[in-house]
């Protein structure tokens, strides 16, 4: 959303300028994924002002940066003994450490779909029969 002076034809190039930009970030099976809107009135004491409210794939950088900081911490053990000694154990690490890795690998799965994607894997489809 945009507020202020400013025409449509501006704002949809400097969309379409982001999405080139970070086109890495948007995935094809999703099209028309970016809408915008004006409205002529800023916000107080301002000439103009915007909001973003994305949806992306791009979130997993930043859950793998934190993932290799924590393994990276957790191999040394750093800091656990504050933890252990409250009554958390040692497993709950090593948990949400394979949990965050499977959050990770679930995005970046998203991210590589194409539009010919069905969303559905037939290899792991079991044939079940039926007795009369």
């Amino acid at each position: 959303m945009f507020r202020g002076k400013m025409s449509t034809k501006e704002v949809d190039e400097q969309m379409l300028n982001v999405q080139n930009k970070n086109s890495s970030y948007f995935v094809e099976w999703i099209p028309n994924n970016v809408k915008s809107t004006v409205c002529d009135i800023p916000p107080s004491g301002l000439k103009m002002a915007s909001t973003f409210i994305g949806n992306s794939t791009s979130i997993q950088e930043m859950f793998r940066r934190v993932s290799e900081q924590f393994t990276a911490m957790f191999r040394r053990k750093a800091f656990l003994h504050w933890y252990t000694g409250e009554g958390m154990d040692e497993m709950e690490f090593t948990e949400a450490e394979s949990n965050m890795n499977d959050l990770v690998s679930e995005y970046q799965q998203y991210q590589d779909a194409t539009a010919d994607d069905e969303g559905y894997d037939y290899e792991d489809e079991e044939e079940v029969q039926v007795e009369d």
